[in-house]
């Protein structure tokens, strides 16, 4: 099929790459801007312009997609379908009317649950047993299509948002090419959502990171493998930030306030929270490397009966 692909960061690359590698005329790939990071404010490309200049794709990277003399350019290329995944912007009917098999989307959950930018993250931190990748007939307001195909996954007790990302981004590649398959022979069938059954996540923002230890240590535990590796899960001690990469839940409950470190040994620090108790497992205070609880307190001391608080 002749495609134009549409995606932005890492979790887009293994699409594109699965549909060079089946075969299909990818005519174009569109992207994000290229923009500063790092602390040196470095411009960079998004990780799928990078992939794209590898396959020699022309890459095009829209402001805004919606720009009439941007839609010209996607009518001219005349693609097939378009694919789209994690694109980063709302496309118009202007667009998604081009294609002749419209527009199909990659959504990282088992829609209609979690539509919304964060879907990946909030899988791991409400609890969720599985998840999965939904292809979709995309529509104009986000997420609300006609559902073409799923897969379904299970999480690991130890999921963290970074794995469950890398695992349905390689789903993603492989369930795009049966749902392009099924398009073209005509056998895709199009099933609408429930839109009762529905939530919407949002963007993550750094501040979720920081830990209310009054909230269970389920949640807790939950909220730092969720937020692992971006933007993590961090608490304040001594006018320092300490980032908190893994954590067990002790069923136990202590005396003490919320927060507070109730056991500390040579390798074990078990903090109260609003129910149960949290064994820290790896951290890393601001501005050094991670470690491995034991071989943190060789180096810090942090006492019984000091309390944990909110960093801002």
């Amino acid at each position: 099929m002749r495609i134009v692909y549409m995606g932005t960061p890492d979790f887009s690359v293994p699409a594109l790459k699965a549909l060079v590698e089946a075969g299909h005329d990818v005519v174009a790939v569109v992207t994000q801007p290229d923009k500063p990071k790092g602390r040196g404010k470095e411009i960079q490309m998004p990780p799928v312009k990078e992939q794209a200049l590898k396959f020699q794709i022309p890459v095009y990277q829209p402001v805004k997609a919606r720009d009439p003399e941007f839609v010209k350019i996607l009518s001219d290329l005349a693609p097939d379908v378009m694919v789209v995944a994690a694109f980063g912007q709302l496309l118009p009917k202007s667009i998604l009317d081009i294609p002749k098999y419209g527009c199909v989307n990659i959504h990282a959950s088992l829609l209609p649950k979690y539509r919304g930018a964060s879907p990946i993250q909030y899988a791991v931190i409400n609890g969720e047993k599985e998840s999965g990748i939904t292809t979709m007939v995309m529509a104009e307001a986000l997420d609300t299509g006609d559902m073409l195909d799923q897969e379904t996954i299970i999480l690991d007790p130890k999921e963290t948002g970074g794995s469950l990302h890398d695992r349905l981004s390689q789903l993603g590649g492989a369930l795009i090419i049966k749902t392009l398959k099924k398009l073209e022979d005509g056998t895709a069938v199009r099933i609408p959502q429930d839109d009762t059954k529905s939530c919407y996540v949002g963007m993550i923002k750094k501040s979720m990171g920081d830990i209310d230890w009054s909230m269970d240590a389920q949640a807790i535990e939950r909220l730092i493998r969720g937020l692992n590796p971006w933007p993590s899960a961090y608490t304040g001690w001594n006018g320092r930030v300490i980032k908190i990469w893994e954590a067990s839940v002790i069923d136990k409950e202590y005396e003490g306030t919320c927060g507070q470190v109730v056991e500390a040994g040579r390798d074990h620090l078990i903090v109260k929270t609003g129910k149960g108790s949290l064994s820290v497992l790896e951290l890393q205070l601001q501005g050094k490397k991670r470690m491995d609880i034991g071989a943190f307190l060789r180096g810090y001391s942090i006492a019984e009966g000091t309390v944990f608080e909110r960093s801002v």
